[in-house]
């Protein structure tokens, strides 16, 4: 077996003893170190493996020409200077998203040569400034894999992948469906053939899709389901005409169901744990109870250091952008106190603080 290949199996097997018997949870990257940096660069991936991430994520949407790129949304008026190019101007548009009319640049209407030419800004500058803005470019999916597998190099410890693919129904009903690219892109890199993956949606027919495409021959990579506000309708059920909300999903008969398909569940944080009238953290639902009795593990997103995302309780004075790392510190060890697997945040740093000072 060549050397890099080697050690590419001894990392994976390690981080599978790891998980396998793991008692501290996975710190997973909220689109990179994206407290610090603006999200979704290569910049802000390489910064959260250096403060501890055990996991980095990409939000994937596609180019015109089928190429997978790390966005937010495939909306990108807010998080780069397309607006600002004057060559670019006419490609502004509207179209119907989810169920939602959004306005603005889409990546599915650029190549990727010319997304290239754009470059990043900050999607939240009123509360983390604009000192990065146009001083990256926007990073696609091979690049990242490649960060990763040299970064796993350089540090000696396994760095795991966790795309969510972005409106996927969307983008299948546009001709740029993003699944079966996914796994060639992974298939086609020697680091994502071994290293851990988790591919996650909030939408549930591709990831029942998924399951039957990777069966048991990609031990590497799991699934996970996604769940927003219980009111809420996943992308599919929409396009289909469906009832589904997700409340549905989180009936122990619903979370039943999506434990034939997926491994995890990734709830917003205060499905688990709401907030009192009095800004403090509440009484745990059944949702976690739930799902571990389902069999699935669970990940919620999304732990971040202002004071604009905090508990009322947990916040340091009144500015929204100012940051309270103690809260969020505190903030974090109370779900921990949950028995959760793993989850995602905007400063990995302060994930790696809460996990390692349990």
């Amino acid at each position: 077996m060549p050397l890099h290949r080697l050690f590419l199996f001894l990392l994976a097997m390690t981080a599978a003893l790891s998980a396998e018997g793991r008692a501290e949870p996975l710190v997973i990257a909220h689109r990179g170190a994206s407290a610090h940096l603006p999200e979704h660069t290569l910049a802000a991936y390489r910064r959260a493996i250096a403060d501890g991430a055990d996991y980095i994520e990409p939000d994937l949407v596609a180019t015109r020409d089928g190429v997978l790129v790390a966005r937010h949304e495939n909306e990108i008026g807010g998080t780069t200077d397309v607006a600002q190019r004057p060559e670019f101007a006419e490609r502004k548009r509207t179209q119907v998203i989810d169920g939602e009319t959004v306005e603005g640049w889409f990546t599915e209407d650029f190549t990727l040569a010319e997304l290239k030419t754009l470059r990043v800004r900050e999607r939240v500058p009123g509360l983390r400034g604009t000192a990065h803005d146009g001083r990256h470019e926007i990073a696609t999916l091979d690049e990242i894999i490649a960060l990763a597998s040299e970064q796993a190099v350089c540090t000696g410890r396994t760095v795991g992948l966790i795309p969510e693919i972005k409106h996927p129904s969307h983008f299948q009903q546009i001709g740029l469906p993003m699944e079966h690219r996914l796994l060639e892109v992974l298939a086609a890199h020697a680091y994502t053939r071994e290293a851990p993956v988790v591919i996650q949606s909030f939408e549930q027919t591709n990831l029942r899709a998924l399951r039957g495409r990777l069966g048991p021959s990609h031990p590497n990579i799991r699934l996970l389901q996604l769940l927003e506000v219980p009111d809420r309708q996943p992308g599919d059920a929409l396009a289909a005409g469906d009832p589904t909300r997700y409340a549905d999903l989180m009936t122990p008969a619903g979370l039943r169901d999506i434990a034939g398909y997926a491994e995890i569940i990734g709830p917003w944080t205060r499905l688990l744990m709401p907030l009192s009238e009095d800004g403090t953290l509440g009484t745990p639902t059944p949702l976690a109870a739930d799902a571990r009795a389902a069999g699935l593990e669970i990940w919620p997103y999304t732990f971040r250091p202002e004071n604009h995302f905090l508990p009322p309780a947990l916040r340091e004075g009144d500015d929204p952008g100012t940051r309270s790392d103690a809260g969020s510190v505190e903030e974090i060890r109370a779900y921990l106190a949950l028995g959760i697997g793993g989850f995602f945040t905007d400063d990995p740093a302060l994930g790696r603080r809460a996990v390692d000072a349990r």
